[in-house]
């Protein structure tokens, strides 16, 4: 009895390229792609999702892989630079959070108060957008929001067939947008503390011309801190279903269907 294994060279190669777009996507997509998570465990959910999608996904990549290495090199380098876009813009969405914490804590009076952000490569953000960003990942798993990554990396062999040059175009356009709603969904975010910061800060200025021999906005400190603290408990429900409707959208725009 002959068992013929010649197409195994085929199948680790198109297995090879899946992984590149697959594991370059999971390196930094939200929640999935943090640093505070191991690299080994972010390999090992690649490596789980390329067994899973591969008898699905292996229909859209051309045949006779190794017979040309030069269209072999190609492909690998165009399921990294498309699973680097869809990844980055489902991670610019994220950063919504920081920036809407670092509003909120300028205008609560906690701008200097910096602390280690795990949901950004451990860089030192505001204590508020720190404390969102935490959240923020915890609820993708709560609310089951991290199926919608996986059905985006299905359907991104269908938005995006291997063998076709990347649309760079779509892909400028979409990162333009994406970084454009950011902004947009911060500042939403943060419209409640910038409006009782307005107000607040206001009224001290008419107290400090009545009174300029007293410290107003030293005397007022703890009552500012304690207005960002009483508002972001109030809203806090609130602002983060706001987001999370804003991630969903994000991310369905990667979906079929």
């Amino acid at each position: 009895m002959t068992i013929q294994l010649d197409f195994l060279p085929e199948v680790a190669a198109a297995f090879m390229l899946m992984f590149a777009r697959l594991g370059t996507m999971i390196m930094v997509l939200p929640a999935l792609g943090e640093s505070s998570i191991p690299t080994r465990f972010r390999l090992t959910i690649a490596l789980a999702l390329t067994f899973v999608l591969y008898p699905v996904a292996i229909t859209y990549y051309p045949g006779n892989l190794i017979g040309n290495p030069f269209q072999l090199v190609v492909l690998l380098i165009s399921e990294i630079v498309i699973g680097l876009a869809i990844g980055l813009c489902a991670k610019l969405i994220t950063s919504a959070l920081q920036i809407a914490g670092v509003i909120m804590a300028n205008q609560s009076g906690l701008a200097f108060a910096l602390g280690t952000d795990l949901s950004n490569e451990g860089q030192q953000g505001a204590l508020f957008g720190n404390f969102l960003s935490i959240v923020g990942i915890t609820l993708v798993f709560v609310t089951d929001t991290h199926y919608l990554i996986i059905a985006a990396l299905h359907d991104s062999f269908m938005i995006f067939p291997p063998g076709m040059p990347p649309p760079a175009g779509d892909l400028a356009q979409n990162v333009t947008e994406t970084v454009a709603h950011v902004f947009s969904v911060a500042v939403r975010m943060s419209a409640p503390f910038l409006v009782v910061g307005l107000v607040f800060y206001f009224g001290l200025g008419l107290l400090n011309k009545l009174m300029p021999q007293m410290q107003i906005f030293f005397i007022a400190m703890p009552v500012t801190i304690g207005i960002g603290f009483f508002l972001l408990m109030v809203l806090m429900s609130t602002l983060m279903t706001f987001y999370l409707d804003h991630v969903q959208q994000s991310l369905g725009k990667f979906i079929m269907g």
